[in-house]
């Protein structure tokens, strides 16, 4: 999944807003109408297959459909000297403008077509966000082929997997780090024609193996017309690119998207955003989540190219510390944080709030006290800025949002994993509100948006203009499925047809497999998975996350929590420490985080180590983890809900271990099957509630 209130009164809306963002009850004048016999044509899973598009009859999804080229040449008509991708090298920010981003693109297609990209075959990227990355991906899909980004964290063999599947012709690298993954099974993948690396200079001269700036020479001698022919081929119900899912269960799907689901979901996704044209004033974003997850294309490529947006490269090592830098420097008027990095920066600030002196603390306690009620207020249509609010934004808030770089920053956003109430409401607290956007991959992004204006806390907003949202099998409480209707709903699944008619249904509706409910003026709540749901030996439905999130808000120095219990007479939990990262591998380590080390402090233990607590069953640290336990508990909508026991395991869950997976979602099969012997340890030992192996009572 990539982007994962109170029914008071309806926002007061900009005039702009009110034309753009339809809600599920006016949506139906916008509606696209189902093929009269069931899914004639709306889904293919064959590489060069063509899918009937879902046009509507009025409004958004009534536009004409276009080509990514034909996009790309109006977004050079109309910006062509406006900046658009920036990379630091060497300490400086060298730009490209449209202009020379389009001629850049167009060099690498006919390189590629040098190379012997074949239509509808793969070209795979492995590797960091770069400029190189988005020009080979756009290059792809003039040259005909397949944009398939591969994840950075992936092993050999699931790069095979996917290079195999879509049948690449030329694989993209980083480095030569992600070479020797390609190396290793190159012998594996008969269509692979050629490898080209682009950040780092190569190691070792091998045929077929190219540095980038050698393979855009190679096109030099192509006819311009040749290309040109294979573009003027293209259809916009034609794929382009495919989105390997992560797969938390079984091998990934290849998500097939056509040229009208990138093109169409941007503008309608962006007009749903409100992103600011740069005629008016030019959107300044940072480019650092995974190129190969959809909502990273969405915000990196495809929204900045309707918009004329500039798209600035992070480090690296972007996700180990320095993103911060990076958003000081650029300072984005638009940023998309997955959870993990906003309770990343919320636990730093509050380390760095309790260091500072009493007069500081009482002075932000005020202030944020003030933010989140006037935020709160002004999220349900009051609009009346008290004085003391003013007063704390000039003493308390610009300061904040300066120091972590967000100070020119309209719009904050979350997505691809469920984040907590309590995250929300503290940066909310700061005047910083960040605003859920919600769908997967198999809708090209995303499917409900949340506004500045139109927002409720904890709903992933509502559907973006043009589209529709239906609970399907709706319990008591209006809880079902969540499924789909619009023109960005995918194509069907790489060779996967029981799959993809798994996905979508007779009528065309797109099926999430997540559960959610709507509220009377159309906003979505997502209250869990299907899959993820545990199913108690007594039969009771009970969704984790909600109880995950409210230990971790009961005990701050818990960083991970799940859930387990499937099939089993009660739910028990495990939980991990907050802890330092190496700052190379990710791997987590046994040394306490600063924040978790004045929590012991406070509680009157000495621990720096997780081993530490572990081995000696810290008492202070057991005792205060029992009673926020025994809090949530005393919360708990009925006695299957409440956690009877709970282990501390000795590592953090991390991208390094597998149990997180690329936009740190949870990966709840792999947890289970790497700590089955602690699991089954819950429900062999007969001891009272508690931690597991001691008969700590409740």
């Amino acid at each position: 999944h990539v982007f994962k209130s109170s029914a008071g009164r309806a926002c007061m809306h900009s005039e702009r807003e009110l034309l753009c963002c339809c809600s599920h009850a006016d949506a139906e004048h916008f509606s696209f109408k189902p093929a009269s016999s069931p899914t004639s044509g709306l889904w293919t899973t064959q590489r060069d297959g063509e899918v009937k598009l879902r046009i509507a009859e009025k409004g958004l999804g009534s536009k004409a459909p276009k080509t990514v080229h034909e996009l790309f040449q109006e977004t050079v008509k109309k910006y062509s000297n406006y900046y658009a991708l920036a990379s630091k090298k060497n300490g400086n920010w060298i730009k490209l403008t449209y202009q020379m981003y389009y001629n850049e693109c167009w060099k690498a297609a006919k390189s590629f077509l040098k190379l012997g990209l074949e239509r509808f075959h793969g070209v795979c990227i492995l590797g960091f966000n770069a400029a190189e990355w988005i020009i080979a991906d756009i290059a792809a899909i003039f040259a005909g082929g397949f944009a398939v980004g591969i994840y950075t964290t992936n092993s050999p063999e699931a790069c095979h997997y996917v290079a195999e599947n879509c049948s690449a012709n030329v694989v993209i690298v980083e480095n030569h780090k992600q070479l020797q993954k390609i190396l290793e099974i190159q012998h594996k993948l008969p269509h692979l024609k050629a490898i080209v690396q682009y950040g780092e200079a190569l190691k070792e001269k091998r045929p077929n193996l190219y540095f980038w700036s050698e393979f855009m020479e190679l096109g030099r001698d192509v006819p311009d017309s040749q290309l040109q022919e294979i573009i003027d081929s293209q259809k916009p119900n034609q794929c382009c690119t495919l989105i390997y899912t992560s797969g938390t269960t079984g091998q990934p799907k290849g998500v097939m998207l056509s040229h009208d689901n990138l093109t169409w979901t941007a503008m309608a996704a962006g007009c749903s955003l409100l992103l600011t044209d740069a005629k008016a004033k030019q959107e300044l974003v940072i480019s650092y989540l995974p190129l190969s997850h959809v909502a990273a294309q969405m915000t990196d490529i495809w929204l900045p190219m309707i918009f004329g947006a500039q798209v600035f490269f992070a480090q690296p090592d972007a996700l180990k510390g320095s993103l911060v830098e990076t958003l000081r420097e650029v300072r984005p008027t638009s940023f998309l944080g997955v959870p993990r990095v906003w309770e990343k920066m919320e636990e730093r600030m509050k380390s760095i709030g309790a260091k500072s002196s009493a007069l500081r603390r009482k002075v932000a306690a005020w202030a944020k006290e003030i933010g989140l009620q006037t935020n709160l207020d002004r999220m349900n249509g009051y609009y009346d800025i008290p004085m003391n609010f003013r007063i704390a934004k000039h003493l308390v808030y610009k300061k904040v949002q300066k120091a972590i770089g967000l100070d020119r920053c309209t719009r904050c956003y979350t997505g691809a994993a469920p984040i907590s109430r309590e995250t929300l409401e503290f940066f909310l607290s700061l005047d910083i509100p960040v605003l859920e956007l919600y769908g997967m991959s198999e809708s090209t992004g995303p499917h409900t948006v949340s506004s500045p204006h139109m927002f409720r806390l904890t709903s992933c907003g509502r559907s973006i203009s043009g589209c529709q949202t239906r609970i399907h099998n709706a319990d008591q409480y209006g809880i079902g499925e969540v499924c789909y209707l619009g023109r960005h709903i995918f194509m069907g699944y790489l060779n996967m047809e029981d799959k993809t008619k798994e996905a979508i249904d007779e009528e065309g509706w797109l099926h999430s497999g997540d559960l959610g409910k709507l509220d009377a003026h159309g906003f979505l709540y997502i209250t869990g998975r299907i899959k993820e749901l545990i199913i108690t030996a007594g039969g009771e439905n009970i969704p984790p996350v909600p109880i995950e999130d409210a230990v971790k808000a009961a005990v701050p120095i818990i960083s991970n929590a799940m859930l387990v219990g499937d099939k089993a007479k009660f739910v028990a939990m495990l939980l991990t420490l907050k802890c330092n990262v190496n700052i190379d591998t990710g791997e987590p380590r046994d040394d306490l985080a600063p924040e978790a080390i004045e929590y012991c402090q406070r509680l009157g233990s000495k621990a720096t180590k997780v081993s530490e607590i572990i081995r000696s069953k810290d008492k202070a640290v057991y005792a205060a983890i029992q009673n926020g336990i025994s809090a949530v508990n005393e919360r708990a909508t009925s006695n299957a809900q409440k956690i009877q026991k709970w282990t501390l395991l000795e590592k953090d869950f991390s991208l390094f271990g597998g149990e997180l997976g690329p936009t740190m979602k949870l990966k709840r099969p792999v947890v289970v099957e790497k700590y089955k012997d602690q699991i089954a340890q819950f429900y062999a030992d007969l001891d009272g509630p508690g931690p597991a192996g001691n008969s700590l009572r409740q």
